[in-house]
């Protein structure tokens, strides 16, 4: 009897975010093949009994290819066994899940995808950044920076005019090159942005500033996203609580804070 495989989406790491169905998931599962950042917290909710394996893929590190992280699923599930493949965020959010769902579809394998929470919103929200706001951002547009290095002119131009929310993941050590990008795309020196480094855990590190200074910011540990547009000078934290780091951002300097997010009642 076949089994089956679950997409599942683990979220940005901290592991009161994770979803009820993939808690019990991962809590019943016979394997789950898991992503490199997935926190240990999330994994120690696995069943004892349960094989796993890292099947992450890492820029700049030798890792699995992903013919064979599809081959593993497809095996395991062939041979009875109920599979969840652990990815961190959300599948469908530069995960990899429409690839994975198109191979197990072609090996007619029963599967499931389990959304999470992805990075983009969990970031927007500890910095307190409403991605959407009436009056000033009505669209987000959510990109990688390895898709963005080969955007032609035009490309940067309708993401300008657009006036979205730019939610740029896995920006590494491009915050200079896609800066200048954007401005002769046309957006303002002046335009809002933030780094957000390991958001919802408690490595979390956030930095404010603006386009024209984002270049001279310090790169920030990975995982980390970018933050682009009018919205982020809206955030609670960026009005209230962080005008420090604005003034002090030329230097590379950043804010930490613990997580989670949550107000203390006054």
């Amino acid at each position: 009897m076949s089994g089956k495989v679950y997409l599942v989406g683990s979220g940005p790491g901290d592991p009161e975010l994770l979803t009820l169905k993939a808690e019990r998931l991962l809590r019943t599962a016979d394997a789950v093949l898991h992503d490199d950042l997935v926190s240990p917290e999330i994994l120690a909710l696995i069943s004892a009994t349960a094989v796993v394996k890292n099947v992450g893929k890492r820029c700049a590190s030798k890792s699995i290819r992903q013919e064979e992280i599809n081959f593993l699923m497809i095996m395991l599930a062939l041979e009875g066994s109920h599979v969840v493949r652990l990815k961190g965020g959300d599948p469908f959010v530069f995960g990899r899940g429409g690839e994975e769902m198109e191979a197990l579809r072609a090996a007619r394998v029963d599967y499931e995808v389990v959304p999470g929470i992805t990075s983009g919103l969990a970031a927007a929200a500890r910095a307190e950044i409403p991605l959407t706001r009436r009056r000033t951002a009505s669209a987000v547009a959510f990109i990688t920076a390895s898709q963005a290095a080969h955007y032609h002119t035009a490309d940067w131009n309708r993401l300008a005019e657009s006036r979205a929310t730019l939610v740029v993941y896995m920006p590494g050590r491009s915050y200079g090159a896609i800066a200048r990008r954007l401005m002769s795309a046309g957006l303002e020196r002046e335009t809002g942005c933030a780094i957000i480094s390991r958001a919802t855990t408690a490595d979390e590190q956030v930095c404010q500033t603006t386009l024209h200074e984002l270049e001279r910011l310090a790169v920030l540990p990975p995982p980390a996203l970018l933050i682009v547009g009018e919205v982020v000078r809206g955030g609670v934290r960026g009005n209230e609580r962080r005008a420090s780091v604005w003034d002090r951002i030329a230097d590379g300097t950043c804010t930490r804070h613990p997580s989670p997010a949550a107000h203390e009642p006054a």
